[in-house]
């Protein structure tokens, strides 16, 4: 059946922002634009709504249906750090189906056996059963010989690596940046530059290998700097951030907040501007939720003895649009940080709202208000560092291969 959407904000990050019409016929986008509604077609009038392409979340921690389809993402790619670890291709073969038929999940698959960071896992084999790409996961790969053979395995293998950007180190045991906050808290503290050297170390071997590698999350000013720089050279890098490090600052720690505990964790004000100034310029490619849904018995602890990580699927498109509204990017630019971009780093081709694309979509209305509310997300836990924020934004229907959720 053909599908129609008439009335509709298109939203391409291919083509831009325009009003008109998007045709589907079965599984497929067929046409979008000023073109004409074959008779027969079912009419979907969507009154100016946006109309765009679904996200596809790169670096999520959890499956969690719920909470993605409330996020208007169909695509997750799924983090090694799993139980059991994704570096076979059995596990990996089962994590690929898990989703069906609601989810697309595409694994990423370990760099090393058991994330370990001694033995290259078998890379080729776990992207012949459906591994989208290969991670060091939470951790950095601490000997620089074995980052090299990975690096060199995963270019000859066609696939992006995707790193933990900090010196393990000099961030052994730290739980927080080194600054006034930790300071005064009394937390374990790294400082900031130990993202920085990780990032150093890598992109020399980046230009070494010639393989492609993704900073998961990139959130310094020094980090910023080589990873423009290294783009300036033409090598082939890109990189990532959560809104959290986009709009908190290690100030938000200062209640012992354990929402607010995260990875890596959150830092200066100063960086969170150059994170800012690092979305306008184009550096950071990639907005991801960095979803890791932690319950109670892990949050409700001590600071330092609390599990990192935030729900951040629900809240990142009304997050995404608060940065349109303030002027930091387009809105084609955000749906390419959302869509686009995290596809071409995983080698899918989706992302557009180009005819021949996945019918993957979402329905949202740019302006609805709602207040983010730990107790009432759909999420299998709500430990989010913005509850009680007021948003704007919300996904209201969302498409998987022309089949609505």
């Amino acid at each position: 059946m053909t599908v129609a959407f008439v009335n509709a904000t298109l939203v391409c990050p291919a083509n831009g922002v325009s009003k008109g019409t998007l045709l589907i016929d079965g599984d497929r986008i067929a046409a979008a634009g000023d073109v004409a509604v074959p008779e027969g077609a079912e009419r979907i009038d969507l009154a100016g709504k946006l109309l765009a392409p679904a996200i596809v979340d790169l670096g999520v921690f959890a499956v969690d249906p719920a909470a993605f389809r409330a996020g208007g993402i169909v695509r997750v790619g799924l983090m090694p750090d799993q139980s059991p670890v994704l570096d076979g291709p059995g596990i990996v073969e089962r994590a690929a189906k898990a989703g069906k038929p609601d989810l697309w999940i595409h694994p990423i698959a370990a760099a090393t056996r058991g994330l370990e960071g001694t033995d290259l896992a078998e890379m080729a084999i776990t992207a012949s059963a459906g591994a989208r790409a290969v991670a060091t996961g939470r951790r950095w790969i601490a000997d620089t010989g074995v980052m090299h053979k990975v690096l060199r395995y995963a270019h000859d293998c066609g696939l992006t690596l995707i790193a933990h950007a900090e010196d393990g180190g000099l961030a052994a045991g730290a739980i927080a940046t080194t600054g006034e906050t930790a300071t005064r808290l009394g937390l374990p503290a790294a400082p900031a530059v130990a993202e920085a050297l990780a990032i150093a170390r890598d992109l020399m071997l980046v230009e070494q290998t010639g393989a492609a590698i993704h900073f998961r999350q990139v959130t310094t000013a020094a980090g910023f700097d080589l990873v423009r720089r290294a783009k300036a050279r033409g090598l082939p890098v890109t990189c990532g951030i959560t809104p959290a490090h986009l709009l908190l600052s290690d100030n938000a720690l200062s209640d012992y907040r354990t929402f607010a505990h995260l990875s890596p964790p959150l830092r200066a004000e100063s960086d969170r501007q150059a994170a800012l100034a690092a979305v306008r310029d184009g550096t950071v490619d990639v907005l991801c939720s960095g979803h890791d849904p932690r319950g109670p018995e892990e949050k409700r602890l001590p600071f330092t003895d609390s599990s990192e990580g935030m729900a951040g699927a629900e809240t990142l498109l009304a997050l995404g649009l608060g940065l349109v509204r303030d002027e930091v990017l387009s809105l084609e630019r955000l749906f390419a940080m959302l869509a686009a971009n995290p596809a071409r780093v995983l080698g899918l081709d989706t992302g557009t709202l180009a005819a021949g694309s996945p019918a993957d979509l979402l329905v949202a209305d740019a302006d609805a208000p709602w207040l983010v509310s730990a107790e009432k997300m759909a999420a299998k836990a709500g430990n989010t560092p913005f509850d009680g924020l007021p948003v704007q934004g919300k996904t209201l229907r969302v498409m998987k291969g022309g089949r609505f959720l």
